[in-house]
């Protein structure tokens, strides 16, 4: 019996826009930055994606596409809101629900029927009821596995449900392009095409020998997954790795201490977030990409785990300016190999004996106080009070376990995790 379930709430950023605004309904709405900047889209409803506008695409696209859609900034807060009070739903009915993001989910209904009934009738309550409880609209994906429920999702979309069963695996999957298999991404879709392999359908025609001499181990990864066999369980409590913002810059930047002042902003905020959640780092890296789009990227390995905002900024400062001076149109920083701070190490109020950062910490910890009592703008350090000295906005990563495949969208705001 088909017991994983997909939930994906459709056009989810631009759908809170309309349901918060009846004049957005019917209409093409666009979330994302500016498009006479170098915004990008972070959501758009179905009717401006009848137009051909993505998720990703440089809001300039999307106007010349769209050029009557209605643009909305996005509010990450409002999102992250909806965002609780569905997984609130979804973990009322089985604890084991694995959060892929702010607007999609797995659930593991096994061993619930004879308490809650078929898995499809769960799943046909669960969208009624976030409909009736938030005024927004869940596309479900019944079936044996992750693969095939998040497949199912998607394919039936907007407000769709659709069920696989046990034994209709290699006929639903045989249609599909390959690129509908997550993790096949563009190269790997080109190799496969040149192979002659362009439906799912046809990489389960070839033997996994076959397939595993001409693509090595991915082969056999492609051809369990033609045959719709994926044994990962679904994951109540997901580890995150990494954590982490992008900026990509209205104008490209040049000024070194610009820079130093956009990596002390996400340096704050992210260090923030660590201690919000209990987590140190071990690594901080940096991204820089440039105006004609070549990316780098560096990293280092502290002696010492920290959630510390200055040796975070620090250590980026020092790895951006081993980089030889350009211009630069993107700049991101990210905290990684992420640690339990109670597993790690115990963290003294006022420091441990040969601990330099506890006093430090210490008066961030202060620093949140404060800020949880009267605001995030209550308490700042110096270095950032005066004007900002160039427009910056950030680009959120969807959340999951690592933040190297951000989303793209220019709205303020941090790491988005789910909740």
């Amino acid at each position: 019996m088909p017991s994983i379930l997909h939930v994906d709430m459709d056009a989810f950023y631009a759908s809170v826009e309309q349901r918060d605004d009846p004049r957005l309904r019917g209409k093409p709405v666009i979330v994302g930055g500016s498009p006479q900047g170098r915004g990008v889209v972070a959501a758009a409803s179905y009717e401006a994606r009848a137009f051909g506008v993505r998720s990703a695409m440089p809001a300039s696209q999307a106007a010349r596409l769209c050029p009557h859609a209605i643009w909305r900034e996005p509010d990450f807060d409002r999102y992250t809101a909806d965002s609780r009070r569905i997984l609130a739903i979804l973990r009322s009915t089985t604890p084991l629900v694995e959060p892929l993001s702010l607007d999609e989910a797995f659930l593991d209904l096994r061993g619930t029927e004879r308490l809650l009934g078929p898995p499809e009738g769960v799943g046909r309550a669960l969208k009624a009821r976030i409909l009736a409880e938030t005024g927004l609209v869940a596309s479900v994906g019944v079936a044996p596995n992750k693969l095939l429920a998040k497949l199912a999702s998607d394919l039936d979309k907007p407000d769709g449900f659709l069920v696989v069963r046990e034994g209709e695996e290699r006929a639903f999957l045989a249609p599909l392009p390959v690129e509908r298999i997550s993790g096949v991404g563009k190269k790997l879709g080109e190799r496969l095409e040149s192979l002659g392999l362009r439906r799912i359908g046809d990489l389960a025609e070839r033997s996994r020998e076959e397939l595993e001499r001409i693509l090595g181990s991915a082969g056999g990864w492609l051809h369990d997954l033609a045959f719709g066999k994926d044994d990962r369980p679904v994951l109540a409590h997901r580890e995150e790795k990494s954590h982490g913002t992008e900026r990509t810059f209205e104008r490209d930047v040049a000024d070194a201490s610009v820079l130093r002042r956009v990596l002390l902003e996400d340096a704050e905020e992210i260090a923030a977030d660590l201690r919000g959640r209990g987590l140190l780092a071990r690594t901080v890296a940096i991204k820089v990409r440039y105006p004609d789009f070549r990316t780098v990227t560096r990293s280092r390995t502290l002696d010492v785990p920290t959630a510390l905002a200055a040796r975070i900024h620090a250590v980026a400062g020092e790895l951006v300016a081993a980089l030889a001076p350009r211009r630069v149109r993107l700049l991101g920083l990210y905290a990684e190999n992420l640690l339990d701070a109670t597993g790690a190490r115990q963290l003294a109020l006022f420091g441990e004996e040969g601990d330099p950062d506890a006093r430090r910490l210490a008066a961030e910890r202060g620093m949140d106080e404060v800020r949880r009592r009267h605001g995030p703008g209550a308490v700042r350090p110096a270095a950032l009070l005066e004007p900002a000295a160039v427009r910056a906005p950030l680009r959120p990563p969807r959340a999951g376990t690592t933040s190297r495949s951000p989303s793209s969208t220019p709205a303020r705001g941090g790491r988005r995790s789910p909740p």
